[in-house]
């Protein structure tokens, strides 16, 4: 992920010889810490990659310094990546994942028995293999999912190439819009992002955070242009403690179905799925946004 000039000043701080703490800035006088021990250190074609272990979250690891997911607290993630749709649409059959290379994304979809295929493109083969090494409790799903099909590759050419109509479900399981991930956040792959879903599907993609400068702008950005090709483009919410302000948003965009109008709790508790985050509760609390937010979406 090569920083653009904004972004530089964000990310890791270096750290000295023998201080074993990481740290991420999430303003130039705002900083994230934990204390750790260094794992595993790799720079692959398009990022560089650390792992660590943390007392309090467990393994964690890093792409250019940013925080991509902990031991302790990937359940939040990928519980409100997945879930909300599937509860929205229990008919989904077809699964397109892009990006994700950590499993968790994968692991709560193979979790539906009704859902009989699952595509993953994640972009950087690195992560998916040190993931496997390191991070099991999400990654294990490559080894054990049969329905899982994954594919290294460039996830703006998988959905530019995919026939119309081809999936149900599409899951932008991205890194910031930088580097590798700068192209999941265009116009044009929002487009091809519609054509490839049916007639009752669902688009969720990550659309950064609310409070600091640099993530209010790329929030701003990204929701405009879904907001421009869905008809149903709506921002949730949720808790997320190791992103910058503990408070992360993902977008839900649909071609027609509403996440709270056309919500089927009823059949999602019948699948009788365990959840530590997810709730029916949580579902609708989540597209409630504080008006900073609005003011966000809705600058003018």
């Amino acid at each position: 992920m090569n920083q653009t000039d904004d972004h530089a000043q964000y990310g890791a701080s270096s750290i000295p010889a023998g201080d074993l703490w990481f740290g991420e800035y999430y303003a130039p006088d705002v900083r994230f810490a934990l204390q750790c021990q260094p794992l595993a250190r790799e720079s692959s074609p398009y990022q560089q990659i650390d792992f660590y272990q943390n007392a309090t979250f467990g393994t964690f690891f890093t792409l250019n310094g940013f925080v991509q997911v902990t031991a302790r607290d990937e359940f939040i993630y990928h519980d409100m990546i997945v879930h909300p749709a599937m509860a929205v649409n229990p008919d989904i059959r077809r699964v397109l994942i892009i990006g994700g290379g950590d499993g968790g994304t994968a692991r709560e979809v193979s979790r539906y028995p009704g859902v009989e295929k699952i595509d993953m493109v994640e972009i950087d083969e690195a992560v998916i293999r040190l993931c496997r090494r390191y991070l099991p409790q999400t990654a294990a799903v490559f080894d054990q999912e049969p329905r899982l099909h994954l594919t290294v590759g460039n996830g703006v050419d998988f959905v530019a190439q995919a026939a119309d109509g081809a999936y149900d479900l599409l899951l932008v399981d991205s890194t910031d819009p930088v580097g590798p991930g700068e192209g999941l956040f265009t116009t044009a792959f929002y487009r091809d992002c519609y054509r490839i879903l049916s007639d009752r599907g669902i688009m969720i993609n990550q659309q950064e955070g609310a409070f600091y400068p640099q993530d209010r702008w790329e929030m701003q950005r990204a929701h405009k242009k879904v907001d421009a090709v869905f008809p149903v483009s709506l921002l949730y919410g949720f808790n997320m403690p190791t992103y910058a302000s503990g408070y992360w948003y993902f977008g839900f965009a649909s071609k027609g179905l509403h996440p709270l109008d056309d919500l089927q709790a009823g059949a999602w508790r019948s699948l009788g799925l365990q959840t530590k985050y997810y709730n029916e509760d949580i579902h609708r609390a989540s597209f409630a946004l504080p008006n900073y937010v609005r003011d966000v979406l809705r600058p003018e």
